[in-house]
This record gives structure tokens, C-alpha cells and sequence, in this order.
């Protein structure tokens, strides 16, 4: 508390010791006004008492399974040293008293509270909203602190520009295909590769439970635009026919040859997209994509040949070999990415980032993010959330 330390006074050191033993004693001794009265002494006696009593009543009161509100409030944001035990081992703090520190102490506090144990969702969300990166790290470290859907959320975001968080938030049980997705896009190609596997989950339950809903659709000429859009996600072909229909080439392998040949173009671009069954941004991310996996994914959810992968990389003017000859070791590494994608689960990831897009970002939400207006993401839904930190900077720019 930056107070010079008193002189040392015995009967002020035994008077410490007495009072904070009256308010450790049990329920049996003690009613809870008498403990109340007494709380209230020492916390006056406290506010004037060097940092080694204050740490070490901080330490005696840690282990009471009840403590007075007054005292506990004045030393979890005291000193670091002095509020250390009452926050790594105070077990009978209270909700209320850990947003009190959260909010009220200081970033040492916070590291603290980051690696308590148990440590309830709602808390994490305060210590994300900090920003700090150490407590941000202490907090994803730490096993047996729960993060809620926001909390994770966040901290993706922050990893786009704090690539550290990245491997950490790989480790959290919390973590959710919707972010895992996101995170996929600015993350490294090892850490691309364990999303895709872990995240790439198939659609056959899905599939099975809405057989017959297609012929319903079907009837109604697909005039429910929700209902459309959720059997789009579902359905097991990814190709759009009847974009092939309007097509100046007779398959999607026939405008990726032509891109090789002469170059990728916008048109060609959104020509491609379109055979491909998803929206021109949609492709345009993919297409833009530095590392090149979000190739892999697009080829291997349309039912596209090794060789047509590396015609469009070819098509996109990326490096096909080496000085020596040998195939370029970025180009190794999306193939190494083709290979291990099972179509099914392909398709899941594209439809997602597709869905996130058209299902979600609106004309008003476009509107305001290219005026570089923010949008309060507790209102959107989980697609809407998930477009706006994969692709908000582009339409900012």
C-alpha cells in the first residue's frame, strides 16, 4: 500500500495476533455479530500495520471456512505478498469476493487469480477482458479454471495478434469447432493440421436424421430461406449444379485449368467459388489464404484430384518448386493437408466458414463494419460471431 513501515510496538504485534484468534474462533465460541464487532477492530488496526502482519493474518484467515466481509475485502487488494494466501488458498471466498479482487486489485492480483483452483467461468471472462497477456497465458494454463464460450472466443481474437496464445488455447477442453475454425486461419500449418483433425467432424447423423426433409423442402420449391440454408450445410454434395449449368465450362476442374493456364482473375475467382457451392468471399478468404491449407480443405470438400490442387496453386502464381527442383516445401505441406482430409469432414469446415458468411454477416452488419463502426458481439449468434473475427478486418479494409 506504499505506507512506511511502523515501529515495531510488542503489544500492538500480540494485539493483531488475539483479535484476528477472536475472529478465527468457531461458531460454538463466537456469535456472528461479537465476530462482525471484532473484524471491524482489526481491519482499523490493520490500515496502519506493516506489511509482514498484515501478510500474516492474510495467512491465518486463509484456512476459516467463513470470513468476515470487511476484512477480506481490505486485504485481497492489499500487497501482493499480503493477499497471495487468501487468493491461491482462501477456499471459502465467495463469488463476490473474487470480482472485488478481479476488479479492484491490481495485475499481480490478477496473475493470482488466474491460477487459482476452481476458478468459476464468470471470472475468466473478467481476467480475458483485461487484455493482459501474462494473466491471459496464467489463465489458459491453468486446467481446472472454466472458460465460458465468451471467454474463449476473446481470447482467439487477441491470438491473431499474440500468436503465443495459440498452442495454450489448443490445450482447452472449452474450445469449440466455431473457434477452432477462426483460430485455424491465422494459426501455423502443424496447429492447422490438429484443428482439421480434430475439429473436421462429419455430418452423418445429421444426414440420417434429415433424409426425408430434403423431399419436404423439395415441395415446398425451397421457399423457407432458414431451412434451406441449414439442409445446404447438411447435405453430402458440395458441388453447385446449377452454377455448372450457367458456366461457361463443363466442370469445376475445366476453370481451375484455365486459371493455371492464364492466370486467376476476380471473375475467375468467383466463378470458381460458385462451382464450388460457396459464396465469392467466402472464396476470395481461401484463395487469399498465405499458407495455402484452406486450399487443401476446399479440394479435398469438392471431390478435386491432387493434380487440380496443384493447378490452382499454380493458377494463384504460388511457388511449385525450389532452385533445386524440388516440390516447394510450403506446396509439401497443404498436399501433406490434402492427404490426411477425409472429404466429409472437409466439407463440414468449408460450410462452416461459407455459413458464417452467408448466413450471418448482413447488410446492416456489413454496413457498419466498412464504417468501422463495432458491433456488440453479445447480440450475434455463434455463425455471426464467428464471421466477424475471421473476416471483420477485410471489410474494414
Amino acid at each position: 500500500m506504499g505506507r512506511p513501515e511502523p515501529a515495531p510496538s510488542q503489544a500492538r504485534h500480540v494485539l493483531l495476533k488475539r483479535l484476528a484468534d477472536v475472529v478465527c474462533l468457531p461458531e460454538s465460541r463466537i456469535n456472528a455479530f461479537e465476530r462482525a464487532v471484532t473484524a471491524d477492530l482489526l481491519v482499523e488496526m490493520l490500515r496502519e500495520a506493516g506489511v509482514e502482519e498484515r501478510a500474516r493474518v492474510a495467512k491465518r484467515l486463509s484456512i476459516l471456512a467463513e470470513l468476515p466481509n470487511s476484512l477480506v475485502r481490505l486485504l485481497l487488494v492489499d500487497e501482493v505478498e499480503v493477499a497471495r494466501p487468501l487468493i491461491e488458498d482462501g477456499e471459502a471466498l465467495s463469488d463476490s469476493d473474487l470480482y472485488f479482487c478481479a476488479r479492484n486489485g491490481r495485475h499481480g492480483h490478477r496473475i493470482l487469480l488466474a491460477s487459482r483452483k476452481a476458478l468459476p467461468s464468470f471470472l475468466s471472462e473478467i481476467l480475458v477482458d483485461s487484455e493482459e497477456m501474462p494473466v491471459i497465458e496464467t489463465l489458459l494454463k491453468n486446467s481446472k479454471a472454466e472458460m465460458s464460450q465468451q471467454a474463449v472466443e476473446t481470447v482467439v481474437a487477441l491470438s491473431q495478434n499474440a500468436p503465443q496464445l495459440i498452442p495454450l488455447l489448443m490445450r482447452r477442453a472449452e474450445l469449440r469447432p466455431s473457434s477452432a475454425y477462426i483460430l485455424f486461419w491465422w494459426s501455423p500449418a502443424e496447429v492447422r493440421r490438429l484443428i482439421l483433425s480434430r475439429f473436421g467432424v462429419n455430418r452423418e447423423i445429421m444426414q440420417d436424421m434429415a433424409s426425408d426433409v430434403f423431399a419436404m423442402a423439395a415441395q415446398e420449391k425451397w421457399q423457407d430461406a432458414m431451412s434451406r440454408k441449414a439442409l445446404q450445410f447438411i447435405e453430402r454434395r458440395q458441388r453447385n449444379r446449377e452454377a455448372l449449368k450457367k458456366s461457361p465450362y463443363d466442370s469445376l476442374e475445366a476453370a481451375i485449368a484455365d486459371a493455371a493456364q492464364n492466370g486467376m482473375t476476380r471473375k475467375m475467382a468467383e466463378e470458381i467459388a460458385y462451382l464450388s457451392g460457396i459464396k465469392p468471399s467466402t472464396g476470395a478468404k481461401i484463395l487469399r489464404d498465405a499458407g495455402g491449407e484452406g486450399l487443401a480443405v476446399l479440394c479435398k470438400a469438392t471431390g478435386l484430384s491432387r493434380k487440380a490442387l496443384k493447378a490452382l496453386w499454380k493458377a494463384l502464381r504460388r511457388p511449385m518448386r525450389t532452385e533445386t527442383g524440388q516440390i516447394h516445401p510450403q506446396l509439401a505441406e497443404v498436399l501433406i493437408t490434402y492427404d490426411m482430409l477425409a472429404v466429409d469432414r472437409a466439407q463440414t469446415v468449408l460450410r462452416y466458414w461459407n455459413w458464417s458468411l452467408s448466413s450471418a454477416l448482413t447488410h446492416v452488419m456489413l454496413k457498419s463494419l466498412s464504417r468501422g463502426e463495432d458491433v456488440d458481439l453479445d447480440t450475434l449468434s455463434v455463425p455471426q460471431r464467428a464471421a466477424m473475427l475471421a473476416f471483420a478486418q477485410e471489410f474494414k479494409a
